[in-house]
C-alpha cells in the first residue's frame, strides 16, 4: 500500500525542485526524502524520478501519482477536519508561516493566548515571504499561512486555498528627527521626489507598493539602500542615511531620534490575510486560530 507520507515527499519534490530542497521544506534529511521516494518506486513497480542534470524531474508515472495522491492527501485532510469538528476538540498540530512584521506584532502574542486556552493544540512557526508562504500553503507543506496584499497589488491565490482578513495595517514614512520634513504632518511621494530610499530587495511586494507610490510623479523612488528586515531600515534611518516607509505591525519602538509621519495620496495600506486549505475549513483548530487573529 502506498505510504501517505511517502507520497507527500514526492510531492515536495515536485513542487521544490529537488531532493535538498524538499528535504529542506519538510525538515527532513535528503536521504531519508530519497528512500521514501525509492519505497515508492518499489510498492508502485515504476520509476517515478529521471535526473536532469543536478535536479530531478517527475517521470509520467510519478506525474500521475503526485495529481491522484494530491486528491487524496486533500480528502484525508477534510475527513480528519470533519472528525475533529464532530469531537468539538481543538486539539492536534498545526503548522503555521508568516511574514516577519506578523510574526512579531500578530502571531506571537497569538500564539501565547491560544497554547493558554486550548493546551491540547500545538502549533510550529516558521517565518517566509508571502509568495512562498501561498506556495506552501497551496502544496501542503504549511496549515496556515499569515501573508499581506498591499492597495491594488493582488497576491495570487489558489482556488482550493481560503483567505480570511484578519487585520489592516497602515505604514509610515520615518525619517531621522533632524530630517528638514520631519516635522510635516503628512507626506506625499510628491514631497519626497529627491529622498533617497531604503528599502526591502527589488522583487517583493513591499518595494513593489513603494514604486507603486510614485506612478502619479513620474519619477521613480531613488533607493539609496537595500535590507530585508524592518529592524534594519531603522537603523540606516537612524544612522542618517536615508527615510524608509515602515509598517506599524511589528514595528520596534522608534526612540528619541526617529520620526514617523503619516503617508496620503496614495495611503500605504496593506490587508493582513490568512490562508489555509479548503479541505481544513472544518477544523475547530484552524477555526480556533483564524478568530484569535482575527481578535
Amino acid at each position: 500500500m502506498i505510504e501517505l507520507t511517502a507520497l507527500a515527499s514526492l510531492r515536495a519534490v515536485d513542487t521544490h525542485g529537488s531532493v535538498v530542497a524538499a528535504a529542506d521544506a519538510l525538515s527532513y534529511t535528503p536521504s531519508a526524502v530519497s528512500q521514501q521516494v525509492k519505497r515508492l518506486e518499489r510498492q508502485t513497480g515504476v520509476a517515478l524520478l529521471e535526473r536532469v542534470g543536478r535536479g530531478v524531474i517527475l517521470t509520467d508515472h510519478g506525474r500521475h501519482l503526485v495529481d491522484a495522491g494530491g486528491r487524496l492527501l486533500a480528502d484525508l485532510e477534510e475527513v480528519e477536519s470533519t472528525l475533529h469538528q464532530r469531537a468539538g476538540t481543538v486539539a492536534g498540530h498545526l503548522r503555521l508561516t508568516a511574514f516577519s512584521t506578523a510574526m512579531r506584532g500578530l502571531v506571537a502574542p497569538v500564539v501565547r493566548d491560544l497554547r493558554a486556552e486550548h493546551p491540547d493544540l500545538t502549533l510550529s512557526l516558521t517565518e517566509r515571504e508571502p509568495w512562498d508562504t501561498v506556495d506552501l500553503v497551496a502544496s501542503g507543506q504549511t496549515d496556515l499561512g499569515v501573508v499581506h496584499r498591499w492597495g491594488d497589488l493582488s497576491i495570487n491565490v489558489p482556488d482550493h486555498l481560503a483567505s480570511t482578513i484578519v487585520a489592516r495595517d497602515l505604514a509610515d514614512v520615518v525619517l531621522h528627527r533632524d530630517h528638514p520634513l520631519a516635522g510635516s504632518p503628512v507626506l506625499s511621494p510628491h514631497d519626497l521626489l529627491d529622498e533617497q530610499w531604503i528599502a526591502t530587495p527589488e522583487g517583493t511586494i513591499c518595494r513593489q507598493w513603494l514604486t507603486r507610490m510614485y506612478a502619479g510623479t513620474g519619477r521613480l523612488p531613488r533607493i539609496a539602500h537595500t535590507a530585508m528586515e524592518f529592524d534594519s531600515h531603522l537603523a540606516l534611518v537612524r544612522a542618517g542615511l536615508g527615510i524608509a516607509l515602515v509598517p506599524r505591525l511589528g514595528r520596534q519602538p522608534l526612540g528619541d531620534e526617529l520620526v514617523a509621519v503619516p503617508a496620503r495620496d496614495p495611503e500605504p495600506t496593506r490587508d493582513v490575510l490568512v490562508v489555509h486549505r479548503r479541505s481544513m475549513a472544518d477544523s475547530p483548530a484552524v477555526r480556533a486560530v483564524l478568530d484569535h487573529l482575527v481578535r
